[in-house]
């Protein structure tokens, strides 16, 4: 159940409500300075004046507090930042995690990096890290599309004319660029952006209440923020002390990935393979093992992996006799599925996977964070201005809350091929089948770029709550550099000053662009700033009524009352 915004909460684990501390830093009106755009956009004004609902009034060190310096809790703290709010991220590590992740991003998230400009970061990334290798997301067909439980799904039979998988801008399907990347990207994006990072301070409790939370840092006075958004992992202690119910189904095997050294590995088989205890998978990188074992979660997730454990793992799965010398890195996982029931208790949300855990299978879950903390990084934002219409902040959990039951979902039946019995491996059978065609490859590929996740935004143009095309306008510019400052964006390809005239009160919550796009197949978009289309009108038509109660259901209805 969600508590709602009014009820305290009283979540300090060692001691009663603190002295609240004094005004640590001033408050900085207004985002950061947005350069000057080469597109018609609406003049600057001054922030929205007070509406009673600002968090700018109350006595708060930061308006959002942020615990985890991962990809996702920086991607959050640099929309927040767009979006006009003071934001601290506090981190246990003193150093980024290295650990072997997720080595690719999927369509959908690399859409949201490319509107806002960090596209070709991430691509440098991707060379810095993986020299030698080929432009990230370039040029070469590849053969398989990816995997699913272990069955390699071929490329030849997608069909790239599918609606959906055309003029997806620069990245294609995916964008290869390990996990460590992204979060430096990120890191340097939050740098720019002025935002706080303190690593080696950990959030050891906090006391929340209907005006804003007081969190005790290790080692560090107390902080009061307007809100706390745990982005601290599977074990996230945010979620733990706050009290979100996460219920879900519990762990049946244990996964074992490492970066090794290996004797007699050139008998080991190439690309997944399903065995009667297991699975393996050796490559494509030297020296990279993953093991998948159906005999229960580990005794213990925290030991180090080492070189014996991963060679008694491979041997059993594989039945092969190879010798693991060294483990460079190595982790284990589980198909530990859970997922909190709602995403906010009060003055308190979750993002990432301290909303949701499952099983690394398909490469889902650092998508899954990122989409998270785009949909509440510009919702959170205009609940901190004092312009969020009433209950956008709960759309956060209507919205995410049914794809990440999806993506759990599909880790769980991934598990069911897994399995080593007859019934399993019948349905293994069936499966491979289905995939090698064109429609379930094409299917495959649709899930996991994203580009099949919707919103329920209304009723209308097919585009309304699904993610907007990157269209080229025809001054050259694409749509996604239009988007760069995390502004909503109205855009005009009929040249009606209605929609002008209706876009003018939102200055500064709203970029215009005007123009013209061949083929585009519309005549207007609105388009919210986590990049779905709230608002499309057809082709040669500007539909000024329907943009009208789009711009007050999602932008507010008294953007006309500025300073």
């Amino acid at each position: 159940m969600v508590c709602p915004p009014d009820r305290p909460l009283s979540l300090s684990s060692e001691r009663g409500p603190p002295d609240y501390p004094s005004l640590l830093v001033a408050a900085e009106e207004g985002p950061p300075q947005r350069r000057e755009a080469t597109r018609m956009s609406l003049k600057k004004t001054a922030p929205p004046a007070d509406t009673g609902r600002s968090d700018h009034d109350h006595h708060h060190d930061y308006d959002v507090l942020v615990s985890g310096a991962g990809p996702v809790g920086l991607m959050l703290a640099t929309e927040l930042r767009l979006a006009g709010a003071r934001v601290l991220v506090v981190e246990r590590r003193l150093e980024p995690d290295t650990a072997d992740k997720a080595g690719a991003i999927n369509t959908a998230a690399a859409e949201a990096f490319e509107r806002r400009g960090l596209l070709p970061a991430l691509q440098a990334a991707f060379q810095r890290l993986s020299p030698g290798s080929p432009k990230a997301g370039g040029a070469g067909r590849p053969t398989s599309v990816g995997h699913f439980g272990g069955i390699q799904v071929p490329a030849d039979p997608v069909d790239r004319r599918d609606p959906s998988l055309r003029d997806r801008g620069q990245q294609g399907w995916y964008l290869q660029v390990p996990q460590i990347g992204v979060e430096q990207v990120l890191g340097e994006r939050a740098a720019e952006l002025g935002v706080e990072v303190r690593r080696g301070v950990a959030l050891r409790g906090f006391d929340a209440d209907e005006a804003g939370v007081t969190v005790q840092l290790e080692g560090a006075d107390d902080v009061r923020a307007g809100w706390l958004v745990g982005c601290d992992g599977g074990r996230s202690l945010v979620r733990r002390l706050a009290g979100f119910e996460f219920p879900g189904t519990d762990p049946e095997i244990t996964g074992r990935q490492a970066e090794a050294v290996l004797e007699g590995a050139e008998q080991l088989g190439q690309g997944w393979q399903h065995t009667p205890t297991g699975l393996y998978v050796y490559g494509p990188k030297p020296g990279r093992i993953r093991t998948v074992e159906l005999d229960g979660p580990p005794a213990d997730r925290e030991a180090p992996v080492t070189a014996a454990e991963m060679e008694a793992s491979l041997r059993r799965v594989s039945g092969v006799d190879v010798r693991v010398t060294e483990v460079s890195s190595g982790s284990r996982y589980t198909d530990h599925a859970r997922q909190v029931t709602g995403y906010r208790r009060g003055r308190v949300l979750l993002c990432g996977d301290a909303a949701h855990v499952h099983s690394p299978f398909s490469g889902q879950g650092l998508n899954l964070g990122l989409g998270d903390a785009v949909n509440l990084g510009w919702k959170l934002g205009a609940t901190v201005r004092g312009w969020a219409p009433e209950g956008l902040l709960d759309t956060y959990t209507d919205e995410r809350h049914p794809i990440g039951a999806w993506v759990l979902d599909w880790t769980r039946a991934q598990v069911a091929v897994m399995r080593g019995d007859a019934n399993s491996r019948a349905l293994r059978g069936v499966v491979t089948d289905f995939l090698g065609t064109r429609d379930g490859a094409t299917y495959y590929v649709k899930r996991i770029s994203g580009l099949w996740q919707r919103y329920d935004l209304g009723d209308g143009h097919p585009l309304v709550g699904a993610t907007v095309p990157d269209l080229r306008l025809d001054d050259g510019t694409r749509l996604a550099g239009h988007a760069h400052d995390g502004l909503a964006l109205l855009v005009d390809l009929t040249g009606d000053d209605q929609l002008a005239a209706l876009a003018k009160p939102y200055a500064g919550r709203l970029a215009l662009v005007r123009g013209s796009a061949d083929g585009a197949g519309v005549g207007g978009l609105l388009v919210r700033p986590d990049g779905f289309v709230a608002w499309a009108s057809a082709e040669g038509a500007t539909d000024p009524a329907g943009l009208e109660a789009a711009l007050t259901r999602w932008l507010g209805d008294d953007a006309s009352r500025l300073d």
